[in-house]
């Protein structure tokens, strides 16, 4: 299930697609669903900052595994956008890697071991 908000730090940038923004049109509503499930309460998911697993905000921590194409292609929404339109967003994460300023833009980040970036579960007794 994908976030119930999507996540903002990272992938929220100028150049990159909105996080979500595919799936809005694909998935069902997290309230919906649990509405379905009999009123499943939603637990948040909170990402490790070392996530191996790859999705799309797996590397809330780690920004320059967004650069790497290996990555891109298993992260539906950025594989499903194309490389001609997450060039100008992609250069602009490089350069603010590469000067530091992704550090100090989101400093707090990176005291963090785990971070809600909207993900839910639904658990129900159904």
């Amino acid at each position: 299930m994908g976030p119930a908000h999507p996540p903002r730090p990272l992938l929220a940038r100028p150049g990159l697609p909105p996080p979500g923004s595919r799936d809005d049109t694909r998935a069902t509503p997290t309230d919906q669903l649990a509405d379905l499930l009999g009123g499943a309460r939603q637990e948040p998911v909170r990402v490790p900052h070392d996530c191996l697993d790859g999705f799309g905000a797996a590397y809330w921590r780690r920004p320059d595994a967004y650069l790497a194409p290996q990555v891109r292609a298993g992260i539906s929404m950025l594989a499903q956008t194309g490389e001609d339109t997450l060039a100008p967003g992609l250069t602009r994460l490089a350069d603010d890697l590469t000067t530091g300023r992704w550090d100090t833009r989101y400093a707090e980040l990176l005291t963090l071991d785990t971070l809600d970036v909207g993900y839910r579960l639904l658990v129900s007794d159904l």
